[in-house]
């Protein structure tokens, strides 16, 4: 468990299944308005219980790093990531979070963000952590940048996203033990 002044974020478990469903349910349009459209099936308990044991396998693997994010009082409010973690000449990965929209406007997600930062550089000796955010998510792009990244460009039709070729703004941070 990483803890900051408000928010803490700890891997998932099969106990957080049926919080992680309710996240998810209640935020659906906000959620996909960020990220691919999804199907019905995935708003059961079940397909939440198979997604946390996938975190843990690919976690196990040095391939992805999911934490939830969670208030003091334990109400799991958000999601963060690593993902794509790339080892050998590159030590990288890339950053990706929801938050309840709720709580948008907090500070939660920048909290999370330097945790989950800090955590990489740290623990998991990663040397670079790339972002990818449509230029018209301002909140998002200023989550980064209070966490310490930089703007690199844009990546034009990056990621398609509910049928549609998306640019991205592309920001980064690099471990300052390498700078």
């Amino acid at each position: 468990m990483l803890k900051s002044k408000n928010i803490y974020i700890r891997p998932f478990t099969e106990d957080d299944a049926a919080s992680l469903l309710k996240l998810q349910k209640e935020n659906r349009r906000f959620f996909e308005k960020f990220s691919y459209e999804r199907t019905n099936d995935f708003y059961t308990l079940e397909v939440q219980q198979n997604r946390i044991k996938e975190f843990a396998k690919d976690w196990q693997a040095d391939q992805a790093y999911t934490f939830g994010i969670f208030t003091k009082d334990d109400a799991l409010i958000g999601t963060i990531n690593l993902f794509q973690v790339l080892r050998s000449s590159l030590q990288s990965a890339f950053i990706g979070y929801f938050l309840d929209q709720k709580h948008n406007g907090q500070g939660y997600t920048t909290e999370a963000a330097k945790l989950i930062v800090e955590y990489a550089f740290k623990e998991l000796n990663l040397h670079r952590i790339e972002a990818g955010v449509m230029p018209h998510n301002i909140g998002s792009i200023r989550v980064l940048e209070k966490a310490g990244f930089h703007k690199e460009g844009i990546a034009i039709k990056n990621v398609k996203i509910n049928g549609k070729w998306e640019d991205h703004q592309v920001l980064a941070i690099i471990n300052p033990k390498d700078e």
